[in-house]
C-alpha cells in the first residue's frame, strides 16, 4: 500500500467546482492529503517561474505548456482533463442581450452600459475579440477586468450589466441568469490540464491525482459543473 503523502496543488478557478467535489473522493480513496492554493493562470505561471515549488498545477493547457518550455513542468507532466467555453451572464431577471451570432454580439456589446470579464483565458479572448471586431475604442469606458472574485458576483450585485467568464465559473454563482455560450462563429474552447512540477518530490501521488481527474468516474461530476471531460 502506498504511503499517504501531502500533495501541494496550485489551481485556477475554472476547474474549481469539479475539483472541490473530486478531491475529497481522491483523498478518501488514496489516503493522500491535498493542500490547494487558488490563483489565476498568470499568477500561477509567475509564481512557478519565480521558483515557488508545488507538486501539481491545474490550469489552462497553454499555461502548462509555458511551464514545460521553461523546464518547470515535467516534459511528460501535462494531462488534459476537461474543456470549457466562454459564456455570458446578466443579473437575475434582467433583459438578455442577443449574442446568437457575431453581429448580434457586436451590437449588444456596443449597446451595453457596462461589461465585465476576467483576467483568465476568457478575458484574454474577449480583449482580442473586441480588437478583431474593431470596437475596443468604443468599449473602453465601459469594460472592467475583474480579479479576486468571480465575474458573476460583479454582475449579480449590479456592478456590470453583462459579464463573461468560463461557463464552469458562472454556473456556481447565485443571482445571475446565464445567457449561454458564445455563438459558433466566435466561440472559444479552452483546454484545462494538470501539470506535474519537474521538481516534485511527490510525483507518483501527483500523477495519481491527475489520473483521478481523468478517469471516467469523474466525467459526470465534470459535466455537471459546466465542463466537458476529455
Amino acid at each position: 500500500m502506498t504511503k499517504p503523502v501531502t500533495i501541494k496543488v496550485m489551481a485556477t478557478a475554472a476547474f474549481k467546482e469539479a475539483y472541490l467535489e473530486l478531491v475529497p473522493q481522491f483523498e478518501h480513496a488514496s489516503g493522500h492529503k491535498v493542500v490547494t492554493t487558488w490563483a489565476s493562470n498568470s499568477d500561477v505561471v509567475t509564481r512557478v517561474l519565480a521558483g515557488e515549488l508545488t507538486d501539481l498545477m491545474v490550469m489552462s493547457a497553454d499555461a502548462v505548456d509555458k511551464l514545460i518550455a521553461a523546464g518547470k513542468v515535467a516534459k511528460d507532466g501535462r494531462v488534459d482533463i476537461a474543456t470549457s467555453w466562454v459564456a455570458a451572464a446578466v443579473k437575475k431577471g434582467a433583459a438578455r442581450p442577443d449574442i446568437s451570432s457575431a453581429e448580434a454580439f457586436k451590437r449588444s456589446m456596443l449597446a451595453a452600459k457596462s461589461i465585465a470579464y476576467s483576467f483568465g483565458p476568457s478575458g484574454v479572448y474577449l480583449v482580442g475579440l473586441f480588437q478583431r471586431m474593431g470596437i475596443s475604442m468604443q468599449l473602453a469606458g465601459k469594460v472592467q477586468q475583474i480579479k479576486g472574485e468571480p465575474v458573476g458576483a460583479v454582475v449579480a450585485r449590479g456592478d456590470a450589466e453583462i459579464g463573461f467568464q468560463q461557463m464552469s465559473e458562472l454556473i456556481a454563482v447565485r443571482g445571475i441568469d446565464i445567457i449561454g455560450a458564445l455563438s459558433k462563429d466566435i466561440e472559444q474552447i479552452t483546454t484545462f490540464s494538470t501539470g506535474r512540477h519537474a521538481q516534485s518530490q511527490m510525483a507518483d501521488a501527483a500523477h495519481a491525482l491527475s489520473a483521478f481527474f481523468k478517469a471516467s468516474a469523474a466525467h459526470a461530476i465534470i459535466r455537471a459543473k459546466g465542463m466537458e471531460p476529455i
